[in-house]
């Protein structure tokens, strides 16, 4: 069977103008992940990434030389339009700035989004469920044996929660553990999809890069 291994962005610039850019933490995390994927001997046939910026900087910094695909389904959703949208068209500066109270006002608006809710947002829970689902066989569909997809904690927890059959709310407790450039593993085939592993940071497995690791 062939493998899929999607990897979450490195450390964005959270609380900046432009957080659409890696943190300097997050181009060393991406770094660090590829230099092990490369000692690993696991270097990727087909690779594919969202149309972020965060998200091809993190595939530009695994430094693989080859091409990459860019399909937007693997992009992230727009939680900022999420918040302002919750709170009627601007969210206070903590919940943008503050990362606890971030992250708890992230939990509830996700639940409220999933329950159908926040329906002023540019974009419904279903059609997310249905653009990731789309990138996803977009993915497969490949004579590929190793495909490396860069994408974002939403949509990687909404895959693993898709393919276990959990509910949406276990959707939100995977999205909340996410670590900055994590791998998830699938293993496909034309009628097979599976996970094989969630969440590993064997890049991080040290002392001199623990500290590298970020959860946002």
């Amino acid at each position: 069977m062939a493998e899929l291994l999607i990897v979450r962005h490195g450390q964005a610039s959270f609380g900046a103008d432009n957080y659409d850019r890696l943190s300097d933490l997050g181009r060393q995390q991406a770094r660090a992940l590829g230099q092990t994927l490369r000692a690993l001997n696991w270097v990727p046939d087909r690779m594919i990434c969202g149309s972020l910026e965060r998200q091809k900087q993190t595939l530009t910094d695994l430094g693989f030389d080859q091409g990459f695909e860019q399909h937007t389904g693997w992009n992230e959703y727009d939680f900022h339009d999420l918040l302002h949208s919750r709170f009627g068209g601007e969210a206070p500066r903590d919940v943008i700035t503050d990362r606890k109270t971030h992250f708890r006002a992230l939990r509830e608006t996700l639940a409220e989004w999933q329950d159908g809710g926040i329906s002023q947002a540019q974009e419904s829970w279903s059609h997310f469920c249905q653009r990731v689902e789309q990138a996803r066989q977009h993915a497969v569909q490949t004579q590929a044996k190793r495909v490396l997809v860069v994408s974002s904690g939403g949509v990687i927890a909404r895959l693993v929660a898709a393919s276990l059959q959990l509910p949406n709310d276990q959707m939100i407790a995977l999205n909340l553990q996410i670590k900055n450039s994590s791998t998830s593993r699938f293993v496909f085939s034309k009628e097979k999809f599976f996970l094989h592993e969630f969440n590993s940071v064997p890049h991080f497995h040290n002392t001199e890069r623990a500290a590298l690791m970020t959860y946002s």
